[in-house]
């Protein structure tokens, strides 16, 4: 049982979205939020029967148990987004120059850091190429790992967990989106989490619990996935998910989780008028005997909804249903204009 991701790991749709950890996918929820989901589905799979194995059956649960189900999916994903390191603390997103690119609070640097919250200057970042220094100006307070930085070398996101730098409640980090090298930086007392309220979600409909068929393609493939910077990269694709919904058939090509799990992006006729207009995501766990429940009540925004900031994936053409999929959860307020 999932709920939310960061961006991504360092793939095009993984570093593209970034939902899920800093640096890899809108992503997976917190300890807190696990642990907590954890417990919930431990519990439901004793009442259902389920096997120890882990697996979700592919037979419809109760209507009680599948109720308790989404309930307890919704809270998770809630404790995920009101996360103190989570998307709803991103306050900035600022590309760097090659050479030196100064970092604070003054207006006049490349990249600017929420006001109050650091020195006017900081220090500068000095990018060489794909090599990104950074070099702390004295008295600044920057730190790492809660140790003191005066001068250090930066990976980025794409390859692994980038190394975080700190000034009290902010913090910042160098993200890579194809050729270009960002920073992000996050606020844990952004206005913007602090004002969340919640996300709106259509009621549950077991209707949209769908068991779908895989068809695995027959060799290795990959599907060009664009992202709203409007980059686009090759995506590994492990098959194709067929559904039937109303008496009609539908596909959505699915991308490669890692784990053996699938991730399905995709759009419908909800989307820029229930829901958010660049769709939403949906995973699923590992198919099973060329089946996998698809299950849209449990289809999530992208971190893109919530701030401007991210640098989401967006469904594929293909992906793009001719069926209003009134499950899961609707549009949230501005976020990223697409």
């Amino acid at each position: 049982m999932r709920t939310s991701k960061p961006d991504r790991r360092p793939t095009a749709r993984r570093v593209a979205r970034d939902r899920r950890r800093p640096g890899r996918r809108a992503g997976r929820l917190r300890p807190i939020a696990a642990a907590a989901l954890a417990a919930a589905c431990a519990a439901l799979a004793a009442a259902a029967g389920w096997a120890a194995a882990g697996d979700a059956s592919l037979a419809a649960p109760s209507p009680d148990a599948y109720r308790h189900e989404i309930d307890a999916w919704r809270a998770a994903r809630d404790a995920s987004l009101r996360d103190p390191n989570g998307w709803l603390t991103l306050v900035g997103l600022f590309w760097l120059d090659e050479g030196d690119n100064r970092f604070g609070s003054d207006p006049g640097n490349r990249v600017v850091l929420p006001a109050g919250r650091a020195p006017a200057f900081a220090g500068t970042l000095v990018r060489h190429g794909g090599a990104v220094t950074v070099r702390a100006e004295a008295g600044s307070g920057l730190e790492s790992d809660g140790r003191p930085v005066t001068e250090m070398s930066l990976a980025p996101d794409a390859k692994g967990k980038p190394k975080v730098l700190s000034l009290g409640s902010v913090s910042f980090f160098v993200i890579k989106r194809g050729d270009r090298l960002g920073v992000r930086v996050k606020d844990s007392q952004s206005p913007t989490l602090a004002a969340f309220h919640g996300v709106e979600s259509y009621p549950a409909d077991a209707g949209w619990r769908v068991v779908a068929r895989f068809e695995p393609h027959p060799r290795p493939t990959s599907i060009p996935i664009t992202n709203v910077l409007g980059m686009t990269e090759q995506e590994p694709s492990p098959g194709v998910v067929v559904f039937e919904h109303g008496g009609k058939t539908y596909r959505l090509d699915a991308l490669d989780n890692g784990d053996g799990t699938l991730e399905l992006l995709f759009a419908d006729a909800t989307s820029g008028r229930e829901t958010y207009g660049a769709g939403r995501f949906l995973d699923t766990d590992p198919p099973r005997d060329g089946k996998v429940v698809v299950d849209f009540n449990k289809a999530y925004n992208p971190p893109c909804a919530f701030t401007t900031f991210a640098t989401c994936p967006l469904p594929p053409r293909q992906n793009r249903l001719a069926v209003a999929v009134t499950a899961g959860e609707k549009k949230y307020g501005k976020g990223h204009p697409h």
